[in-house]
């Protein structure tokens, strides 16, 4: 019995061992605090004011943070999230042109990500959804045989503020985010 039993602990403990090399190593949530998508200069748009052709295209937001679009004035963009973009377009069209506006808009392409320090190619490049430190160091031609993939620090646009935040290789990547690849010393 004894026997039989160490047999099956055995097993059990070697079962687990091929699991933790070959399964599922770390769980991380896709989600932060900074998870809604604020709007800034770069940005472009696909504005759709339904029933309404004349209105509706593409746009960029431009340096000063708005959105000129066809018989409004320039609307401001930059730290709004999509939807509250879509209202504040809805309520200016409601106001001066339109009974009822439906508008949508969507972000059709990103504004860049930087990356500087210990990578091969530091440079401004197109950012793609859902980017960890990791696939931007691999999209800047990869760390450099001196760079610490343990100390890297995002500096983000926060709308109101900027914050820096320390972090490792596996942190997301956010549109207009600089990442700072740190040298290590040993």
């Amino acid at each position: 019995m004894k026997a039989g039993f160490t047999a099956v602990l055995v097993l059990l403990c070697v079962s687990l061992a091929a699991c933790t090399r070959y399964g599922v190593v770390e769980q991380r949530p896709v989600t932060s605090e900074f998870d809604a998508y604020r709007l800034d200069t770069g940005d472009q748009l696909r504005v759709t004011v339904f029933g309404q052709a004349d209105l509706s295209g593409d746009f960029t937001v431009d340096g000063n943070g708005a959105i000129s679009m066809p018989l409004l004035p320039p609307i401001v963009a930059r730290g709004l999230t999509t939807e509250e973009f879509e209202g504040v377009v809805a309520a200016e069209l409601g106001r001066r042109l339109l009974r009822n506006p439906n508008v949508s808009a969507q972000v059709m392409q990103f504004r860049p990500f930087f990356i500087l320090g210990e990578v091969q190619n530091a440079g401004q490049y197109p950012y793609v959804n859902g980017m960890t430190v990791q696939s931007a160091a691999a999209i800047a031609g990869g760390y450099t045989y001196r760079a610490n993939e343990n100390r890297i620090r995002i500096t983000r646009n926060l709308g109101d503020r900027i914050v820096e935040i320390n972090v490792d290789s596996k942190a997301l990547v956010m549109p207009g985010d600089t990442i700072l690849v740190r040298e290590r010393y040993f």
